[in-house]
């Protein structure tokens, strides 16, 4: 039997698509016979014409792999994207660093390991780029005798 006509009705009168709506199948002739939008109602109110539920997009995958990212997983050379310093340009790396060396230094001098003259030749060596970081900053001023020994 053809309900194309009714399916369509159903679907302009339940304001979905023609695949979501649900005929019973035991009600079969008594669908068949209507023909208007008016009968197409009637049967919408008997729950012989019903919507089947919307169909969703699940979001468990993207939820548990979220949680792996946390965690700090999926971050392999493999899942890294652009260019080599796209995720911490050039300068955002030499500003970490720089903060580090300059903040490590006020501490020195305001801890006197250090005099004010040699603060300002470690300073300005920091910002040519001599240090890498505040572990060889500290070496450097060892070997060269710049620490004052406390006695």
């Amino acid at each position: 039997m053809n309900l194309t006509t009714q399916k369509r009705l159903a679907a302009s009168i339940l304001k979905i698509g023609i695949n979501r709506v649900w005929i019973n199948p035991k009600e079969i002739d008594e669908v068949s016979r209507a023909i208007t939008r008016e009968g197409v109602k009637q049967l919408i109110d008997q729950k012989i014409i019903k919507a089947k539920p919307q169909k969703g997009i699940s979001s468990y995958r993207s939820k548990k792999l979220k949680e792996q990212k946390k965690k700090g997983k999926r971050k392999g050379r493999g899942s890294v994207k652009g260019a080599k310093y796209a995720r911490t340009p050039k300068k955002q790396a030499w500003m970490t660093t720089i903060r580090a060396l300059r903040k490590d230094l006020k501490s020195m001098r305001d801890s006197e390991e250090i005099d004010p003259t040699t603060y300002r030749k470690l300073y300005r060596m920091a910002k040519g780029g001599a240090f890498r970081s505040k572990s060889y900053m500290k070496t450097y001023a060892r070997d060269h005798d710049l620490i004052k020994k406390e006695e």
